[in-house]
């Protein structure tokens, strides 16, 4: 799962979990190691099959954790280590409290199991926080220092392995005008709208950037002409008929203009930009609410 279209308070709510969860479970591993090294009694709930879904951090996970993360491949190996190391702790708890020594090979496998649930947290910890810091906190998109990265990875790919990719200029037409006739916090309303909404309809492995003001770019991994011109026509459609919402008296809509290129393999991605941007100006000058194909004559 691709986390651009995680809320920014979402993320924010995500990384303080798991840094609440880190914390919890190094104040619980130490209960564990006293209780057994003491011979203390083990607390019931260590001992339980279910004893991953009764403590904290389980209950967070299985019942509170955004329904958006749960597909995303390191949230599932987080689970998977997590469940393990219950499942170790319990094997050591119930040794003990039979009065058998622990064996050395049991206690290492709960060490391990520790040691890779507090990597799972840090490396899943990375991610969201870095997707915090790298998206526009109003839209949700990328920021544009990501784009010439982004692009250039996508340009070996198609480099080795012959696929194509395409890439959109999107303007928001007459977005001055919003500014001025509702004032600048519609104008951000608008904004972050249109931009959930081109994340909604789009592909999750496709990206969508803060070019600048209200101007974005959007890049489609493994497109041909003909699929990628239809899927921004659809965008460009679905976005005029979208209400939104400004809080006055009636919902107001809003049209975008697309230029379209592929990001071709030759040349570099800077120049694949501004062909793009010079089908975008084309898609203006041909009256707004449209989509261009950049081609050499432009």
């Amino acid at each position: 799962m691709a986390l651009d279209d995680v809320t920014r308070d979402e993320l924010q709510g995500i990384i303080a979990q798991l840094k609440e969860s880190l914390y919890n479970h190094q104040q619980w591993h130490g209960t564990l190691i006293r209780t057994l090294v003491c011979k203390l009694p083990g607390d019931k709930h260590d001992a339980s099959d279910t004893a991953h879904m009764e403590c904290r951090f389980g209950q967070w996970y299985y019942s509170k954790a955004p329904e958006k993360l749960r597909k995303h491949p390191g949230f599932i190996a987080l689970g998977e280590e997590h469940e393990r190391l219950h499942h170790m702790a319990r094997l050591l708890l119930i040794a003990a409290g039979a009065g058998n020594p622990i064996a050395p090979l049991d206690y290492d496998n709960f060490a391990n199991a520790l040691e890779r649930l507090r990597l799972e947290i840090f490396a899943l910890e990375r991610e969201l926080e870095n997707s915090l810091f790298n998206h526009d906190s109003l839209t949700g998109a990328i920021t544009r220092y990501g784009i010439l990265p982004t692009l250039r990875e996508q340009q070996e790919l198609v480099k080795r392995h012959a696929q194509l990719c395409y890439i959109a200029m999107m303007d928001l037409d007459n977005f001055k005008a919003v500014n001025d006739l509702h004032g600048h916090a519609a104008g951000d309303t608008v904004l972050a709208v249109s931009v959930r909404y081109l994340i909604k309809h789009l592909r999750p492995y496709d990206k969508v950037f803060r070019y600048g003001g209200e101007e974005f770019l959007l890049c489609m991994p493994y497109t041909e002409l003909t699929s990628g011109h239809d899927r921004i026509r659809e965008l460009n459609e679905g976005l005029a008929a979208t209400e939104i919402d400004i809080g006055k008296e009636k919902p107001i809509r809003i049209t975008a203009s697309f230029g379209l290129a592929l990001l071709d393999p030759d040349v570099p991605v800077e120049k694949s930009i501004d062909r793009a941007d010079k089908a975008l100006f084309a898609a203006k000058s041909a009256g707004r609410n449209c989509v261009q194909i950049w081609d050499p004559s432009m």
